[in-house]
């Protein structure tokens, strides 16, 4: 039998040693590459030290944040900027979305001197075998770096200042703070700057209130927002965060049974709007023009807060008051008719919502304004209902309580006759607007042709509580209630009573209701006032004909009692431009113009008791950081100043009189505050420009407007406290009303 042979021991011996010879060389190389590349970051850290920024610079560096409008008691109004960011503090980001920013980017954060050798060294080996890199070797810092002070070109110039960068800012900074600034600072699409802003644009959420998996789906967006946030990609977006919630897990960040109940989170894919929670857009833009006058373009990006005048129970309720009286008085004209109407075949009808033609969904998606909501309908019901469907896809339903009161339109000034039967206004296909109503169910609603504005301002300083400038901002920016002039016509009255009581007349002065026939060059014609009721009515109490806004009587007092001159010195002092004050008999009838805004300051110069204020919309202005900016310092009411100026000025005057002197003056002389010394407080007193006497009466005539005069529809607020006055323009194209009681005047 032949020998097997012996295996040959020195060979392996020496296949050993080659190895290990091998091994050697390799290690050598090793080194002496990690000392030159050791080396060379030494340099280059030298060579390119000198240019690099002070890493503390970074304070100094503003985050841009957009101009936030406030309500006075808290309520967000509006914001305005093309980058949407809110500062948050290390503090209030809740620990688990720390950490899915740390599993997601820099496992090895807390720990690291601002660059991951070990890191850039993983990322290598991940890219070398597999291709491709989910980690990168960037940690938090360099990236914070990187976005403060650099571009993004890959040079290795640009690597190595980043490095050296991330260094300086490990040195200045601590952990947190670095932390908080990344957490701040970076893009996270959607036009969503910092974590904050992200929750808000992604899930609608505060910080404090999302969840992990909300938290993961954040992180994984910042390597590439376009591509990973959830707007643009849900798929996308669901296997970022897979990765983020296993890198989550290994760590001991979060449990199996987190990490399960996050992963099968469905990933949100909807994008959010600013969550505005008062509507007051032509406020809004009032303070960003006045914003831009005062600090320019810095204006929709240095983080400024606006707090406003405006009180939030009554700006909803002018938002209401404004819409809902627009909306019926164009429902008492009849209704127009669908926007347009689609055929919807039985073979559409069977069809899921989002799958039925282009045409339609397009014609849904079109902008309903002024809190309407377009809707197509479905069916029409033999229970005289209509079934409806929404944008997105909701169905809904009108009974017939909300569709009844479609008479058909025919024009301006007549309806034909009421419909018995829903067919008889609605088909399906019809596309139509409906709004809520108060009783829960939807109401069949037009687009009112007709406009209307409304304003409250606080009488003891004027300041707005309430603006609503038209039926909706979007639709019609032009805001009527500062930039409309108009004649305010019988509203105006007041004023003429008023100049007619300083001339030494009395409510209970009687004037003719005669007709007057007015031959003017200025008025360019023969003028023939009349009153509403086409009659006349001899003569006439002044209270009566304010009461009962009787013209001819106004005309007669202002040109043959008052005088022209008299009465526009008087009427001047409640705040009145040149424009709504002519030099001839229009102005006893409201002839000239002015706005809503002259009108209640006017107003409320009669409800404070004679004391010039003047509106304003911004209460302050504060910086990001919460600083002040600007503090109103308005005209306010002040009767302990006025009472106290009189007294002054009375004992001034008797101290230069001798005893006869003042025997003779004693029984005529009455104190003039308005020409009193201005003395010396802490309060931004208003002038006292008419008497309180003299208003003290108009507020009582105007009272008996409410109770028994033209303003008596006002009666259905069950109240005793209003007083007001309403105005119709010339042909009637504008109804006007104002009033006020203790704390408003609109």
């Amino acid at each position: 039998m032949q020998e097997r042979p012996k295996p040959n021991m020195n060979a392996g011996h020496k296949s050993k040693i080659r190895y290990l010879r091998i091994l050697i060389i390799v290690l050598g190389l090793g080194l002496s590459g990690a000392i030159g590349a050791i080396a060379a970051a030494i340099g280059a850290y030298y060579y390119v030290e000198p240019a690099l920024p002070e890493a503390e610079t970074i304070r100094d560096i503003p985050l841009q944040i957009p101009l936030r409008i406030f309500s006075r008691d808290g309520l967000l109004i509006e914001e305005i900027g093309q980058r949407r960011r809110v500062l948050v503090t290390f503090d209030e980001v809740p620990e688990h979305v720390v950490n899915a920013f740390i599993a997601a980017e820099d496992r090895r954060f807390w720990v690291h001197p601002g660059i991951d050798y070990r890191g850039i060294l993983r990322a290598l080996f991940q890219l070398v075998t597999t291709g491709d890199v989910e980690a990168g070797g960037s940690t938090l810092t360099q990236q914070l770096a990187r976005s403060y002070f650099l571009n993004l070109d890959q040079t290795i110039d640009r690597k190595f200042k980043e490095f050296s960068l991330a260094v300086r800012i490990e040195q200045e900074f601590t952990k947190e703070q670095i932390m908080e600034l990344f957490l701040n600072k970076m893009f996270f699409g959607q036009r969503a700057y910092g974590v904050s802003a992200a929750g808000t644009v992604f899930f609608n959420k505060d910080l404090k209130d999302l969840s992990v998996a909300e938290a993961a789906t954040l992180a994984g967006v910042l390597p590439a927002p376009s591509r990973y946030n959830p707007v643009r990609s849900a798929q996308n977006a669901e296997r970022r965060r897979g990765y983020v919630l296993g890198r989550m897990l290994d760590l001991g960040f979060i449990s199996d049974a987190e990490y399960e109940e996050a992963m099968n989170t469905p990933v949100e894919s909807r994008l959010y709007g600013t969550d505005k929670e008062l509507e007051a857009d032509y406020v809004a833009e009032m303070v960003r023009a006045e914003m831009l006058k005062r600090y320019g373009e810095a204006t929709y990006t240095a983080g400024y807060q606006v707090v406003t005048t405006l009180d939030s129970r009554l700006q909803n309720a002018a938002n209401y008051a404004l819409r809902n009286g627009l909306l019926e008085f164009t429902r008492r004209r009849g209704y127009k008719g669908a926007m347009t109407n689609f055929e919807l075949t039985p073979e559409i009808l069977a069809t899921e919502f989002t799958e039925w033609p282009a045409e339609i969904l397009q014609t849904l998606d079109q902008y309903a304004p002024g809190g309407l909501a377009t809707a197509i309908v479905v069916a029409v019901n033999d229970d005289n209902s209509a079934d409806i469907v929404f944008r997105n896809g909701e169905p809904g339903n009108i009974p017939w309580s909300g569709i009844g009161w479609a008479k058909p339109y025919i024009d301006d000034q007549s309806s034909g006759p009421a419909p018995e039967t829903v067919a008889e206004v609605l088909s399906a296909g019809d596309v139509i607007h409906v709004m809520p109503t108060t009783a829960g169910f939807w109401a069949l609603a037009q687009v009112p042709k007709a406009q209307s504005a409304v304003v409250s301002v606080d009488p003891q300083d004027a300041a707005i509580t309430s603006l609503a400038g038209g039926f909706d901002f979007a639709t019609s920016k032009f805001n009527r209630v500062t930039q409309a002039a108009r004649q305010p016509g019988s509203s105006f009255k007041p004023f003429i009573y008023s100049a007619a009581l300083e001339q030494g007349n009395s409510l209970a002065t009687v004037i003719l209701d005669a007709p007057v026939v007015i031959n003017s060059s200025e008025l360019e014609a023969v003028w023939r006032p009349i009153n509403y009721s086409g009659r006349f009515y001899g003569p006439t109490r002044m209270r009566e004909a304010l009461v009962r806004s009787m013209n001819l009587v106004s005309v007669r007092l202002l040109l043959f009692n008052t005088g022209v001159g008299n009465a526009v010195q008087h009427i001047e002092k409640f705040g009145f431009g040149d424009a709504a004050l002519p030099r001839n008999g229009s102005l006893a009838l409201g002839g000239g113009s002015a706005s809503p805004l002259d009108m209640a300051q006017a107003y409320a110069v009669i409800a404070n008791g004679g004391f010039a204020v003047k509106p304003y919309v911004i209460d302050a202005i504060y910086g990001p950081e919460g600083e002040t900016l600007y503090r109103a310092d308005p005209l306010v009411v002040c009767r302990e100043c006025l009472a106290e100026a009189t007294d002054n000025y009375t004992t001034s005057l008797y101290n230069q009189m001798t005893l006869e002197e003042m025997a003779d003056v004693a029984l005529t002389y009455q104190p003039d505050a308005a020409a009193a010394p201005e003395l010396f407080t802490d309060v931004n007193a208003a002038e006292h420009v008419i008497s309180e006497q003299n208003l003290y009466l108009i507020q009582d005539a105007m009272r008996d407007v409410i109770q028994r005069g033209t303003g008596r529809r006002a009666r259905v607020l069950g109240r005793n406290d209003l007083s007001g006055k309403t105005g119709t323009s010339n042909d009637r194209r504008d109804a006007w009303f104002g009033g006020f009681q203790g704390d408003m005047a609109a």
